[in-house]
């Protein structure tokens, strides 16, 4: 490992398992269209024998995003609970040759490696059905305190705020890059999610645990409990030291203080799937953000990597993004 690293991710450690769907799936399965839904073992089992034909691949929302950053040429490590299992070991190798350096010990006992049940209908939204397993078993002595000292931005997973031994595992790695001079970032993850802890979250960014906030318009407006998004943004800049928004085609919205800078989104030709949008904006972002190109040009790069992910099935880059970046006059 490098003796700095530019993002360290904590985060669920999942296995995502896509498949299309018509929107009356969603509604005779009984999820929530465009949410995030926690399953059981059991459902896990029962929804997946009903689905169609799927893709799997290696996801998680913090893992995703330090892939694609991994991608952009940044310096990388993730740590997230797997199990010792078949589908643990596609996780820690499909990271591990994304470029990302990963050193959490698998469990050798306890719950299956975690597996998100994405269906994404004809409009390309993504429902996102997920068994958490091994992953909501991540402690404080999972942290590597030596990591997090090395890295400039340490990136935390709204996603994986439920379970009360991650939340004690997120405070310490916190405290720690605080104590070495180095920033924690925050995504809110899902307005649901904002939904369950929004007063957790909102005391986070208030009391200075977090220097960087990312979020959609949509968790933005779940945080603070308004329909209009200018009024939330103006709380949001009130509490926050910086934050990034992402609003789909109309780009993204970087706040800190009185200053604001706007982005516009990179134009596609299909959507295909959103499935992983935010974590490729965060990717981009994060990798221009630690290498101090500025919040105009990091916006741009988060864009450039969120248009490429959601034009293909998959959250995770298929193409070396520092390759995009170079032909879009970004590097």
């Amino acid at each position: 490992m490098t003796t700095e690293i530019d993002i360290l991710a904590i985060g669920n450690a999942i296995v995502d398992v896509i498949a299309r769907a018509e929107d009356d799936f969603l509604v005779a399965q009984g999820v929530a269209k465009g949410s995030m839904t926690l399953i059981d073992e059991a459902q896990a089992e029962k929804l997946y024998a009903a689905m169609g034909p799927a893709t799997i691949v290696s996801g998680g929302s913090a893992a995703n995003t330090v892939v694609g950053a991994a991608s952009f040429g940044a310096s990388c490590a993730f740590i997230g609970r797997v199990k010792n299992d078949a589908v643990g070991e596609v996780f820690a190798h499909d990271i591990v040759k994304s470029g990302v350096a990963y050193g959490t010990a698998m469990a050798l006992d306890g719950p299956a490696t975690a597996r998100s049940f994405i269906l994404v209908t004809p409009d390309g939204e993504r429902t996102m059905n997920t068994y958490l397993g091994a992953s909501q078993n991540l402690a404080e002595g999972d942290i590597d305190a030596a990591v997090v000292r090395k890295a400039k931005v340490t990136y935390l997973e709204g996603y994986l705020w439920d379970p009360p031994e991650a939340k004690a595992a997120f405070r310490k790695a916190a405290q720690i890059a605080h104590s070495a001079g180095r920033e924690v970032s925050l995504t809110l993850s899902d307005s649901f999610c904002v939904d369950r802890y929004r007063d957790e979250f909102r005391f986070m960014i208030q009391s200075g645990m977090i220097d960087l906030v990312f979020a959609n318009e949509h968790e933005l407006k779940a945080l603070y409990q308004t329909a209009d998004f200018d009024t939330a943004l103006a709380v949001l800049r009130k509490e926050a030291k910086r934050a990034a928004v992402t609003r789909s085609e109309k780009g993204a919205i970087i706040v800190e203080g009185a200053m604001t800078i706007q982005t516009p989104a990179f134009p596609i030709e299909t959507l295909v799937d959103a499935t992983g949008a935010g974590d490729a904006y965060a990717a981009g972002f994060l990798f221009g953000y630690t290498r101090g190109m500025g919040y105009e040009k990091a916006g741009r790069l988060g864009a450039l990597a969120a248009s490429h992910v959601i034009q293909k099935i998959g959250a995770r880059p298929d193409v070396p993004l520092h390759e995009l970046a170079e032909q879009n006059g970004l590097m």
